[in-house]
C-alpha cells in the first residue's frame, strides 16, 4: 500500500562564505539527512526555481516576519553537483541590509575569533514516511545567531539543528566565518539580544492584556519576565497557573447581600463576541456586555487561530494566538447557523414563507417513510344506556404516506479567499443558504398545485389530488366573486373521513386562504376586501399598509389564470411538512489541518443539508380552478 503524504515544515542549518563585494553565497541545503528527513538530489534539484527571490531576514520570528527585519534576497539558485546541494547569491537589501553588509565587510577581516553566525532555511515540504517528496515553498533563508548542528527542536527560534550531509569543502567554509572582528560583532550581538528583549516585552503586554489578571497577580508577573528572554510556551504556563491559583483562592469567596457578579469572559467569549459581530449576526445571550477588540476581518481571525501567517495551509500552534477549546470551524458553524435562523426570519417577515400558513408542519423521529399522519373522525358519540358497556369507537388512520427527501451541498472557504480578506463573502453565503431552502420548500409546495399537468401529485386511492368526479375539488371557472364562493362551498360540503360503514358529516369548514399567480393579486384582494375596490389608489396606497394574509401569492406559478383555495390547516389539515432535524436546513463545518479538503484542495467546506417531506395527507380542504384547461 503506498503512504500517505503529510506536509511539514522544518529550520535548517544552511553554509554560508563572503565574496569580496559583500555577497554571500550560501549552500542553502543539500541532499541527504537533516533533522530526521531524507532529501533526495532529485527533490532538490526539483525545487531550484523556489530559492529565486526568497527573502532574508534577521534572525527567525514566532509569527510573521517585520518588514524592519528584511535584510536582503536570494538570487541566482544553482545546482551544485560536487557538494550536491543548491548555492544561492544574497544580495543585502532593506531596512536591516546595512547590518548584512557591515556583517559581510567584517567576516573579511582576518582577526579571530568569529561569532557562530550563519543562515537558516525555512522550508515546507510534503513527504511519504520520512523521506521528502516534493518541497513546496522556502519561507525565507534567516540571518541567526549559533545555528549550529545538534538542535531537537524543529520550530524552536535560534534553536540548534542537525544539518544535511556535512562534506570537508563545507566544514573549512565554516571554519573561515568563524573568524572576524571581536569588537564589531559584539556590537551585533547585543544589538540583537535588545530587539530579542523588545519582542519579549511586547509578547509579555499582549498575553496578560488577553489574560484580564487581577492587577496584583499581573505584576507578579511582569516581574518575573520583565527584561527577560523567554520561550512563548513559558509564558503561557505561568499565566495558565496564575489563573488557576486566583481561582483557588477567589473560589469559595461569598458575596454578601443581592449583589450579582457580572462580565466576567473568558479568552473564547470574547473571540465569540468579535466573530458574531465581524459577521453581522445578533450575540447569544450572556455576550452582549463583552468589549472584545474588533477584527479587522477573516484573514486576521484566520491566522490568530491558524498561525499560517504565510498562507500555505495547516495549523501551527507555536504560532497561534488564540488558545481556546473551540476550533476555528466550530465558531463559524454557530455563527452561520445563527445568521441562518435570522436571515429565515427576515425572509418569513417579507412574506417569501408564503406557505406557512397552508401547511401543517409535523417532527418526526425517525427517517423511515411517514404514515397514518392524519387520523380519521370521530363522526358522533354513541349513547351509552345505564350499566353498559362502553363500544370501540371506529377511528380510521390516513392510508396517505410520504417519503423523505434529503437536499444539500457545499461551498467552499478557500485559502485565497482568507488571504484576499473577503469578509463580504462570508457575510453573505448563509443568508444564501437560507433563501435556497426556503425556495425548495416553497417549490415543493407549488407543486402540490401544479404537478401533473395541475392536477396534483397521485393519491392512495389511485386519482391525483385535484380530481372532479372523486374528490369533487377541481373546477374551471375564471376568478371571481361567485367562483371563490363556490369553491368555498365546495370545501364546506366536502364529507369527512370517516371509518368504512360510519355515517360522515359534512367537513363544514370554509376555504380560509385563496392562492394566485402575481398577476391576480389585485383581484384577489378586491374579492375577499370588497370595501378595497371603492378606495382610491388602491394599488400604492393598500399595498403600503400591508398586504393581508388571506391573499396569498404564490411565486412558482406560470399561469396567469389558475387559482387554487384552501382551509385553515389547524382545522382541516391538507398539506403536511415533515421535518427530521428542524425546519431550517443544518450548516456542518469540518476540517482538519492534515487531513481533508483543508489539506488536499486549502479550503474550509461549509456544509448544508436539510431533510423535509412535503405530502398531502387530505384533498377534502383544497379546491384547485384550471382556468387555463376549461
Amino acid at each position: 500500500m503506498e503512504e500517505a503524504q503529510t506536509r511539514q515544515q522544518v529550520k535548517l542549518a544552511a553554509s554560508a562564505r563572503v565574496d569580496e563585494n559583500g555577497q554571500f553565497e550560501i549552500l542553502a541545503i543539500s541532499a541527504g539527512e537533516g533533522n530526521g528527513w531524507q532529501f533526495s538530489e532529485q527533490a532538490l534539484q526539483e525545487s531550484l526555481a523556489l530559492w529565486d527571490g526568497v527573502e532574508c531576514f534577521i534572525d527567525h520570528a514566532w509569527g510573521g516576519h517585520s518588514l524592519r527585519d528584511l535584510a536582503g534576497v536570494c538570487r541566482q539558485p544553482r545546482w551544485d553537483a560536487e557538494q550536491r546541494g543548491v548555492l544561492l547569491k544574497l544580495r543585502p537589501l532593506g531596512p536591516s541590509a546595512g547590518l548584512l553588509a557591515e556583517l559581510g565587510r567584517q567576516m573579511l577581516a582576518e582577526a579571530d575569533p568569529r561569532p557562530a553566525v550563519g543562515f537558516s532555511a525555512d522550508l515546507l515540504f510534503s513527504a511519504s514516511g520520512r523521506e521528502v517528496k516534493t518541497i513546496l515553498r522556502v519561507l525565507s533563508v534567516d540571518l541567526v545567531m549559533d545555528p549550529a548542528r545538534g538542535g531537537a527542536f524543529l520550530r524552536a527560534l535560534n534553536a540548534r539543528q542537525p544539518g544535511l550531509d556535512e562534506t570537508e569543502p563545507i566544514k573549512k567554509e565554516t571554519d573561515r566565518m568563524t573568524e572576524g572582528n571581536k569588537e564589531g560583532l559584539q556590537a551585533l550581538a547585543e544589538a540583537a539580544q535588545e530587539l530579542k528583549q523588545a519582542r519579549c516585552a511586547n509578547l509579555l503586554e499582549t498575553k496578560l492584556s488577553e489574560a484580564r489578571l487581577p492587577e496584583a497577580a499581573a505584576k507578579r508577573l511582569r516581574a518575573q519576565f520583565g527584561g527577560q528572554v523567554f520561550e512563548a510556551q513559558a509564558l503561557d504556563t505561568a499565566i495558565e497557573d496564575t489563573r488557576q491559583l486566583v481561582s483557588e483562592l477567589t473560589g469559595g469567596l461569598v458575596v454578601q447581600g443581592a449583589g450579582q457578579v457580572s462580565g466576567m469572559f473568558s479568552g473564547e467569549d470574547q473571540i465569540n463576541a468579535a466573530l458574531h459581530d465581524l459577521l453581522g449576526a445578533g450575540r447569544p445571550a450572556g455576550l452582549e456586555g463583552a468589549r472584545p477588540q474588533r477584527l479587522s476581518g477573516i484573514r486576521e481571525l484566520y491566522t490568530l487561530f491558524t498561525g499560517d501567517t504565510s498562507f500555505v495551509g495547516g495549523w501551527y500552534p507555536e504560532r497561534a494566538q488564540l488558545a481556546t477549546t473551540a476550533s476555528l470551524p466550530g465558531l463559524l458553524k454557530n455563527v452561520m447557523n445563527k445568521l441562518v435562523v435570522e436571515q429565515w426570519e427576515e425572509l418569513g417577515r417579507a412574506g417569501y414563507r408564503w406557505w406557512e400558513p397552508l401547511v401543517a408542519v409535523e417532527h418526526f423521529n425517525s427517517l423511515h417513510p411517514l404514515t397514518g399522519v392524519l387520523v380519521g373522525e370521530v363522526t358522533a358519540l354513541p349513547a351509552v344506556a345505564e350499566g353498559a358497556a362502553y363500544s370501540e369507537l371506529s377511528v380510521a388512520d390516513s392510508s396517505e404516506s410520504g417519503e423523505w427527501n434529503k437536499y444539500g451541498g457545499y461551498v467552499a472557504l478557500t485559502l485565497e479567499m482568507f488571504e484576499r480578506d473577503e469578509t463580504h463573502k462570508l457575510r453573505q453565503y448563509p443568508r444564501k443558504l437560507a433563501a435556497s431552502a426556503l425556495r425548495r420548500i416553497s417549490a415543493l409546495v407549488s407543486a402540490v398545485f401544479t404537478a401533473n399537468a395541475s392536477v396534483g401529485p397521485q393519491m392512495a386511492d389511485t386519482y391525483n389530488v385535484f380530481d372532479p368526479t372523486h374528490h369533487g375539488n377541481l373546477i374551471t371557472t375564471a376568478l371571481s366573486g361567485s367562483a371563490w364562493e363556490a369553491a368555498s362551498a365546495a370545501i364546506y360540503n366536502q364529507s369527512m373521513a370517516a371509518a368504512n360503514g360510519a355515517t360522515a358529516p359534512k367537513l363544514a369548514v370554509d376555504a380560509r386562504y385563496l392562492l394566485v399567480p402575481r398577476s391576480l393579486r389585485l383581484s384577489a384582494m378586491q374579492i375577499l376586501y370588497p370595501n378595497f375596490a371603492y378606495q382610491s389608489q388602491i394599488f400604492s396606497d393598500n399595498l403600503q399598509k400591508g398586504q393581508p394574509g388571506d391573499v396569498i401569492t404564490v411565486p412558482e406559478w406560470t399561469d396567469t389564470n389558475d387559482w387554487a383555495a384552501a382551509a385553515d390547516p389547524r382545522l382541516a389539515p391538507a398539506i403536511v411538512v415533515g421535518e427530521r432535524f428542524g425546519l431550517m436546513p443544518e450548516i456542518f463545518i469540518a476540517d482538519h489541518p492534515q487531513q481533508g479538503a483543508l489539506f488536499s484542495n486549502d479550503e474550509v467546506r461549509i456544509k448544508v443539508r436539510h431533510w423535509v417531506s412535503v405530502f398531502v395527507a387530505d384533498y377534502r380542504p383544497l379546491v384547485k380552478a384550471n382556468v387555463a384547461n376549461a
